[in-house]
């Protein structure tokens, strides 16, 4: 049996670690500069006279939608002109590539702080959600609450076990839902099941212990549509998005789509998700809780392949059967194939066997349905829905141990959370994430 998860990961599914060692506590993201983040990504080919700028970011705590948003302004372009491949933690030290439908000059006009743009060049194509590999990590975990010399054997411990399996369970971590306020996959509950007013009411008004007293007030306001204009004029900086959402719903006050249509498309898209990601996440515990394996297929199971690079294919789901069950393990423990579970949505079908049960089962407790992930008035929050691999691979781990703080290394392909793989060494509250 896994360890439980006795922390507030639970309520966003992560119910159980894979490793049974107490953790060497601590925490990370101290400072910007203890979460390295490298993008590996493949470069569009250059192009003289190319439509597009592609150049290396690197940023120091920016979250990304404020990101693209202070780049439009400084170059004087449009939010739809600037492309990433994908959005990173705010509080850390990041590079990516991002494209720029844009004259060369426009780079020149930024001067933000905290931002560095290199190694500019022109291309053909610009850069596109998805368009990475995976990422480079160099981590450091600060103020353990082991002893220095139980730190490296704990790492070890943990190291050894991932080893074994083939990775870690692939949770979606708590950035997916938000680490001091962890909402996001409310608002998207709400927006599936056709609730707009009280999506919009969790987003603009739901407390958290964790935010400023500045914050709390402005949120106890917005509880109240009648107070949006007192609410408007003490709202901090860093509550944006919900100034935009205030705006809106002081002149059309029952307008809680177009509240919502006025966030970033990529923001919109991600409280869908979120939602997906929880049911993702629970329906995960429940395989660990049945003591089905992570790492062999069972009957019923559906798995994907993987290109030459190692990137899965989710176009080439196929299902386990008794006639291929042998040949789907043997690729499966080669890495060349990984066992899938739902992320529900407009298409998705379920497994088979004792998997689809527990997807089934996870789905009928939540009382929805395929079609409800069609939501009218808002395309960004509709989702065709896919399925995810239930085991994340990590490339060569490295550590080194100073005091009773620690630094890690390692890789992971895109779409996957170092958090969950840092939560496996520390096993500390949620908040040290």
């Amino acid at each position: 049996m896994y360890r439980i998860c006795r922390t507030a990961e639970a309520d966003i599914g992560m119910r159980y670690y894979l490793t049974d060692t107490e953790g060497t506590g601590g925490r990370i993201k101290a400072e910007p500069e203890d979460f390295i983040v490298r993008e590996i990504s493949k470069r569009p080919d250059e192009k003289t006279g190319g439509r597009f700028i592609i150049a290396e970011v690197t940023t120091r705590n920016w979250e990304t939608n404020r990101l693209v948003r202070m780049l439009s302004r400084s170059m004087g372009i449009s939010r739809e002109k600037i492309g990433f491949a994908g959005t990173k933690d705010k509080r850390a030290v990041t590079t990516q590539l991002m494209s720029f439908e844009a004259p060369d000059e426009a780079l020149s006009k930024v001067d933000l702080k905290d931002i560095s743009i290199n190694n500019a060049y022109r291309s053909a194509r610009d850069i596109r959600i998805g368009d990475l590999e995976g990422n480079d990590f160099n981590i450091t975990v600060k103020d353990c609450s082991v002893r220095s010399e139980e730190i490296s054997s704990v790492i070890d411990d943990v190291t050894a076990e991932i080893r074994s399996l083939g990775g870690f369970p692939n949770y979606f971590g708590v950035q997916r839902f938000g680490t001091s306020r962890p909402i996001t996959h409310l608002v998207g509950e709400k927006i599936v099941r056709g609730d707009m007013r009280g999506a919009v009411d969790i987003y603009l008004s739901e407390l958290s212990e964790h935010e400023s007293p500045e914050t709390t007030e402005a949120r106890r306001m917005l509880a109240s549509r009648s107070e949006l204009k007192d609410a408007l004029r003490i709202m901090p900086k860093t509550m944006s998005f919900e100034k935009i959402m205030a705006e809106h719903l002081i002149e059309h006050p029952d307008d809680d789509i177009g509240a919502i249509s006025k966030l970033p498309p990529n923001l919109q898209m991600m409280f869908t998700h979120a939602y997906q990601s929880y049911l993702f996440n629970e329906m995960l515990s429940r395989r660990m809780e049945a003591g089905i394996p992570l790492n062999a297929p069972t009957e019923g199971d559906i798995v994907i392949p993987v290109d030459g690079g190692g990137i899965p294919i989710h176009e080439r789901p196929s299902a386990v059967t008794s006639r291929n069950a042998d040949l789907a393990e043997k690729q499966v423990r080669a890495g060349k194939a990984f066992i899938t579970i739902s992320l529900f949505g407009i298409e998705t079908q379920t497994a088979g066997g004792k998997m689809g049960e527990i997807e089934r089962s996870v789905i009928d407790n939540e009382k929805i349905t395929n079609d409800d992930f069609m939501v009218p008035g808002l395309p960004h929050c509709s989702s065709k829905g896919s399925r995810r691999e239930i085991v994340c691979p990590v490339g060569d781990i490295g550590s080194n141990v100073s005091g009773n703080n620690y630094t890690i290394k390692f890789s992971l392909p895109k779409g996957n959370y170092a958090t969950c793989l840092l939560r496996e060494y520390m096993k500390s509250d949620m908040m040290s994430y």
